[in-house]
């Protein structure tokens, strides 16, 4: 078993850029098979409050919210029909908007105040600090000691605060947050991709973190935070895009506690456009790798277990896989065609390892996450290889993300627009409409080069490489396509984000 290489110096750089990508990759991926083992080790360790308030603490909820005209009237009313003693709630919407959002916001303040509840419209002319600062601003006027959070496209069911206050017994406890649900999963084979996404972050990231003793974090919504923490922790800041991730972390090294509560299920609108979908992702991605940067130097030198630091590490720097991923899918077509004189069976041995901590720990996680939340594995075999392409097509999109995060470049908040469309409803009429950007003409040559790839391994007859080939092809030619198809006008838009 000989390697049959060409020569050339630049075949063994190929090479090693694609091997040492697929490497650090698999270290990430095992990382992914130890969230695994702690989830199956200490998913049934669900830690109950210490007792019950004989008093509940007065609550404040606040909505932050910018240019949501479809989504608005829906959230406000969800959470004045929170179960809460009314003389114990407070709301604010939080209102940044420049549309006729804010019109609306006044309509509906003004109907659920005049039904006898304790709401106001606090509207900001300067989106200051975006939602970290409206947030921030917010404490100015809030009454409650315990503070939640909903997003504009969430809709709390009556029961959410009761089902949770009472983790603040302890006073030790900093913030509960409970799982994201999903209003429209089944809409279309996309959203039932998205929801099945956000569903391993929750039903096994945040189990296996919380459970097993790490940090994890607020989700930026659906959660509830005790005032003095978000103080002593410094408060909300705007310095990332990531504000939610960023006051989690510095609340724990300050030894605050936080409990997940996956029982506890809060509704939401699932992006239904590619374009919208992206926005949301760049933002996550490029938060993340802010708040790496921002807090890893504190959390290594901090006196945390080493346990704890380590999960922080892969936690926060988690996105470098799609920096990784754009890597390969440069060097895939190369890699293969240089290789195609190796025997199989050295292919085999140095691959297969490869494999199994890399894609292998992707698709069992996902399958173990399908099978958590919708109790079967039917159709899990359809879902989880088309989670998997629209992950790699969307490598461009957050690849840039990350590499704008680590070159210090600031950009602005942009909210994922959503439009609580009514059945057989289209999206020709809602504003907020996506367009199609630079990103996209990338990922369609990146669909065309795997298309070519895909037709030379055939012909070559190199077998083992069409399903990686059609998984990349398929991926970058779906994201592409769809933000296209789904744009209203199909411009060019700026990059900005």
């Amino acid at each position: 078993m000989t390697w049959n290489i060409p020569g050339a110096p630049w075949s063994y750089l190929i090479l090693g850029a694609y091997f040492a990508s697929l490497l650090v990759l698999s270290g990430y991926g095992l990382h992914r098979w130890l969230l695994l083992f702690l989830y199956f080790r200490h998913r049934r360790a669900a830690r109950a409050p210490a007792r019950q308030f004989a008093t509940l603490p007065r609550l404040t909820v606040q909505i932050p919210l910018y240019n949501e005209l479809y989504v608005v009237r829906r959230v406000v009313e969800a959470v004045c029909r929170l179960d809460y003693p009314r003389d114990r709630l407070q709301i604010q919407v939080l209102d940044d908007s420049t549309d006729d959002t804010r019109d609306l916001v006044a309509e509906v303040v003004a109907e659920q105040r005049a039904a006898g509840v304790d709401i106001e419209h606090v509207h900001r002319s300067v989106r200051r600090g975006y939602k970290a600062g409206a947030l921030a601003d917010g404490m100015a006027s809030a009454t409650g000691e315990l503070i939640a959070v909903f997003d504009a496209d969430f809709m709390p069911k009556p029961d959410f605060a009761l089902r949770l206050v009472h983790y603040f017994t302890d006073p030790r406890v900093g913030m509960v947050q409970a799982r994201w649900g999903h209003l429209n999963r089944n809409h279309s084979f996309f959203t039932r991709a998205q929801a099945l996404l956000l569903d391993g972050h929750f039903v096994i990231e945040h189990t296996a973190r919380n459970r097993s003793g790490r940090f994890f974090n607020f989700n930026g919504t659906a959660g509830i935070w005790r005032r003095t923490c978000i103080e002593e922790a410094g408060g909300w800041a705007h310095d990332t895009l990531a504000e939610d991730v960023d006051l989690s972390y510095r609340a724990q090294l300050r030894g605050w506690q936080f409990v997940f509560v996956p029982e506890v299920i809060a509704p939401a609108e699932l992006p239904l456009e590619m374009s919208a979908f992206k926005a949301q992702q760049h933002r996550w991605a490029k938060g993340a790798i802010q708040a790496a940067r921002k807090l890893l130097p504190t959390i290594l030198a901090s006196a945390v277990p080493g346990r704890v630091k380590l999960e922080a590490f892969f936690h926060l720097t988690a996105n470098i896989g799609y920096v990784l991923v754009l890597l390969l899918a440069l060097l895939m077509v190369p890699a293969v065609y240089l290789r195609a004189g190796v025997s199989p069976w050295l292919i085999v041995a140095v691959d297969l390892p490869i494999f199994l901590f890399s894609v292998g720990s992707v698709a069992v996680f996902y399958v173990v996450a399908y099978r958590e939340v919708l109790g079967t594995r039917r159709g899990v075999w359809r879902i989880v290889p088309f989670l998997m392409a629209v992950g790699i097509g969307l490598c461009i999109n957050n690849a840039r993300a990350v590499l704008e995060a680590l070159a210090g470049h600031a950009s602005e908040f942009k909210r994922t627009p959503k439009y609580n469309l009514c059945p057989g409803e289209g999206l020709q009429a809602r504003r907020y409409r996506g367009q199609v950007n630079s990103d996209t003409i990338v990922e369609l040559a990146m669909a065309i080069y795997f298309t070519g790839g895909l037709v030379t391994a055939a012909v070559v007859g190199i077998w083992g490489a069409l399903p990686f080939l059609l998984l990349f092809g398929v991926g970058f030619g779906y994201t592409a396509l769809s933000t296209v198809l789904q744009s209203p006008r199909g411009r060019l838009a700026p990059t900005s984000r």
